[in-house]
């Protein structure tokens, strides 16, 4: 046998919930365990699976890595921190 088989390997990011989804997930912030290799998308992915009501606003939200604006193709490393930033309005 192989002894060098890879054991199971996740990293751990940090979750930032703003305005509408905070009011959603009723959360600040979150830990999240994922592969290596997952991408902003597929935590987002994970996220909505916790947290269904986060669907509604999926599709206006930006995410921010490490506090840059970032694409959802963004592979996400272990300690890294995802903001999921819904549009913000006022008046």
């Amino acid at each position: 046998m192989d002894s060098e088989k890879e054991e199971h390997v996740s990293i751990k990011i940090k979750v930032l919930f703003f305005a509408r989804a905070r009011d959603l997930t009723g959360m600040t912030d979150m830990s999240l365990e994922v592969s290596p290799g997952t991408t902003a998308l597929g935590c987002l992915n994970k996220v909505i699976t916790k947290f269904p009501g986060l669907e509604e606003i999926r599709n206006c939200m930006v995410l921010a890595l490490n506090e840059e604006y970032t694409p959802e193709s963004t592979v996400v490393k272990d300690r890294d921190e995802l903001a999921l930033i819904p549009p913000i309005s006022g008046g």
